[in-house]
């Protein structure tokens, strides 16, 4: 640890950096970017010599200052860190700083400062932490904790906090921002749009990050993309309601141009501190990259791949029941299904909604977590053995989170329901969201899976959230009170109680598809179902920006039936299993029901992604800048270079009769590569009398091209049918 009040610190890795002045009342971030090198020079007091703006016209007599707290009384006429009131009294903060320290590695690369700051005012002790990791994330936390010793005139009114965001700055040349919106089976549509001046506000009010999360906001220079331009990226590290903004005004916020900010969408009331109380924020990560959105993507995936707990064995091949057998839970029929899917190559069967009492559709029985003796006379045990008899995991569908009207649970607690006490607003999916923060019904939930998980030596547990949460109050003798964040900070517990009562169970995090990804829920699951929707037509775009923020490994993609149950759309087989292939792949179709062609398809499929899944799961993830958007290139890298496969697909028609040359991202230009075209899972219909000579010629056999023709000239490529798609496999040629 150094300590002491040097005038500049700063925290380096990966090629980014991080600069603060250490000043009074409150410190401020001189830099936020690339990394400018070795400080010996004096570049940083460079910085902090010319971090001082101009003073205009009309404004503040002194510059202003985008300080790591930004109050109105730095000048910033902007959104502020901090917003709240003592009964509608201290509303006008002034945090000063009272201690700091900076903590570096041995090696230099990374490091810790946190920041202590005194607000009389607010009656506020409070702490913002800056860590930034060896990738170049920066994770940014802060707190506050009432202290009416700070203010003994009026520190004893209790505070309501009603938000709390990390903000950093960004300079003039992010021109362009990035972010998502979606809806059920659509998830994570990119939309871009200018950075004009005002403020770029997505605030989810779901109880979840929703189907529209916002997911990533990114600003970036003009055009960038997935291989280009310098991207400033922001996540929320939060599984309930969330707040992302990126904000332009004409004066500035100090030397800079605008900022980024997120932090917890609080309802009014839902924070009150008395004096001891503490809120801690969600953590808000930041990224830099100099190379496009495939460079920030990278930098977080690798902060992901390093944690203690990822998944360090083989991601097993997935089967789910529900799109096979819905709530038709027949023994017999379960059995030949199993039988089938260990024919194919299947580790692990997953037993979807349907198995609990009273569960023959979805209007009852959520919540009863007993075993459907109707149904299932022996019980699981049955099938369980027929399962694991086939040498295969085996993982069980809950929602733990919801009920049914129509419930033994319901009938007996119907306080235990989330909602006013003036009644219950309308169901939503034909259920309603249990008060999983009081502590009867966390209690009950936690005893009945626990229970089940050690009677069957359940190895995973698909976690489903099928509901927005609205009027999600708590209700209490003293009144309704809002409960979102308790909500979630209960799940968290009930997660971590869980992992730690059986250390080998994984969990697949499910919110009617992809309603509830982030970061935070991350921590406490395995796996993520993208979509409900298995069109791969639909999963090629939503995977495609999925992986933008969550490793490959981590991204449930199953194979469907041919005609989509969420879009019916049919589509090939081929397709179907190329598209699945290139994450932690499944199926989620009846293997009963295919032919014997299809299932040796199905097979070689399943052969071909145990040999892909080690490059699969642990490398770069690419994608190729295209100008016509009705084609996709996509692909996964060797960290050491040695090896990559590439998806070339098309979506749909496009006025363009062919691509030109097509450069493949992530190779090294100076290296040779044996390309080979894979079509073990079938033949790409083509749009065209003839390939390109090249590929003519790697289809019998492997060619050898440079790194420089396929990554920067690029190479001709098929023009394909619509929903069609093919694989190419590289390999580097050493010397």
């Amino acid at each position: 640890m150094q300590s002491g009040t040097p005038a500049v610190l700063a925290l380096r890795a990966g090629g980014a950096a991080l600069v603060v002045e250490v000043r009074h009342p409150t410190p401020r971030v001189l830099h936020w970017g690339a990394d400018l090198g070795d400080p010996a020079d004096g570049r940083y007091d460079d910085l902090r010599h010319t971090a001082e703006p101009a003073i205009l016209n009309n404004s503040p007599d002194q510059p202003r200052v985008l300080s790591v707290w930004p109050t109105a009384h730095d000048g910033w006429s902007g959104t502020t860190a901090q917003t709240g009131n003592a009964l509608g009294r201290a509303t006008t903060p002034r945090p000063v700083l009272d201690t700091h320290h900076i903590e570096l590695p041995p090696d230099g690369v990374g490091g810790r400062i946190e920041f202590r700051l005194l607000d009389r005012v607010t009656a506020l002790r409070c702490a913002i932490t800056y860590e930034l990791d060896p990738h170049g994330v920066l994770a940014v936390s802060m707190s506050v904790q009432r202290d009416a010793a700070l203010d003994p005139a009026g520190g004893a009114v209790p505070y309501t906090l009603d938000g709390l965001l990390a903000l950093l700055p960004v300079p003039e040349r992010a021109t362009e921002l990035l972010d998502f919106t979606g809806k059920w089976c659509r998830e994570r549509a990119p939309q871009r749009t200018r950075f004009a001046f005002g403020t770029h506000l997505r605030a989810t009010h779901r109880g979840k990050p929703g189907h529209d999360s916002p997911y990533l906001l990114l600003a970036g220079t003009d055009g960038f993309g997935f291989g280009h331009g310098e991207v400033w990226a922001m996540h929320l590290a939060w599984s309930g309601e969330q707040r992302y903004l990126a904000e332009r005004l004409p004066e500035a916020p100090g030397a800079f141009a605008a900022v980024l900010g997120a932090g917890e969408a609080l309802h009014s009331g839902e924070v009150i501190l008395a004096d001891g109380d503490r809120y801690d924020a969600p953590t808000v990560l930041f990224t830099w990259s100099g190379t496009g959105t495939d460079g920030v993507t990278d930098r977080l995936h690798r902060r992901l791949r390093a944690r203690p707990h990822h998944p360090a064995t083989a991601r097993p091949l997935v089967l789910n029941t529900w799109e096979a057998v819905y709530f038709d839970h027949d023994l017999d029929r379960l059995t030949r299904l199993a039988e089938r899917a260990a024919a194919v190559g299947v580790e692990r069967i997953v037993l979807d909604d349907g198995w609990f009492h009273g569960r023959r559709d979805d209007t009852a029985g959520l919540g009863d977590w007993h075993v459907d003796r109707d149904v299932w006379p022996d019980g699981l045990d049955p099938f369980v053995k027929v399962v694991r008899a086939h040498g295969m995991q085996f993982g069980l569908w809950f929602e733990p989170e919801m009920v049914n009207l129509d419930s033994r649970l319901a009938r007996q607690h119907p306080d235990w329901i989330l909602g006013p006490r003036a009644g219950l607003g309308p169901s939503a999916r034909q259920q309603y969201v249990l008060d999983i923060a009081r502590p009867d019904a966390y209690a009950y939930l936690l005893a009945r899976i626990d229970d089940l998980v050690a009677a069957h030596a359940i190895d995973y547990l698909k976690w489903d959230h099928n509901r927005d949460l609205l009027e999600a109050v708590s209700r209490a003798p003293d009144g309704d009170r809002p409960a979102v964040r308790g909500q979630t900070r209960a799940l968290y517990r009930l997660l971590d109680e869980l992992r730690t009562r059986h250390p080998r169970l994984e969990i697949e995090t499910c919110s009617g598809g992809g309603g509830r990804i982030d970061l935070a829920i991350l921590d406490r699951t395995d796996r993520v179902w993208a979509s409900d929707c298995n069109d791969p037509v639909e999963r090629v775009q939503i995977e495609r920006w999925t992986r933008a923020l969550v490793p490959p490994e981590l991204i449930g993609s199953h194979l469907g039936a041919a005609r989509s149950h969420t879009t019916s759309r049919t589509t090939d087989l081929s397709f179907r299993l190329i598209t699945s292939l290139t994450a932690h792949a499944g199926i989620e179709q009846d293997l009963t029901a295919v032919s014997d062609t299809e299932l040796a398809a199905i097979t070689a499929w399943s052969r071909l992604y145990r040999e892909l899944r080690p490059l699969l799961h642990t490398g770069r993830v690419v994608n190729a800048d295209l100008a016509d958007d009705a084609t996709a290139l996509y692909g996964t890298v060797a960290h050491d270079g040695t090896r990559a496969l590439f998806t070339w697909a098309r979506l749909h028609t496009s006025a363009a009769g062919q691509s030109g040359r097509v450069r493949f991202p992530g190779l090294d230009p100076a290296a040779r590569y044996r390309v080979a075209v894979r079509e073990e899972l079938g033949t790409a219909s083509r749009h065209q009398g003839h390939d390109p000579a090249w590929i003519t010629q790697a289809r019998r056999g492997p060619v050898e091209l440079s790194g420089a023709v396929l990554a920067v000239a690029g190479v001709p490529l098929p023009t394909l049918n619509p929903q069609q798609a093919m694989l190419f496999d590289l390999e580097r040629i050493q010397p």
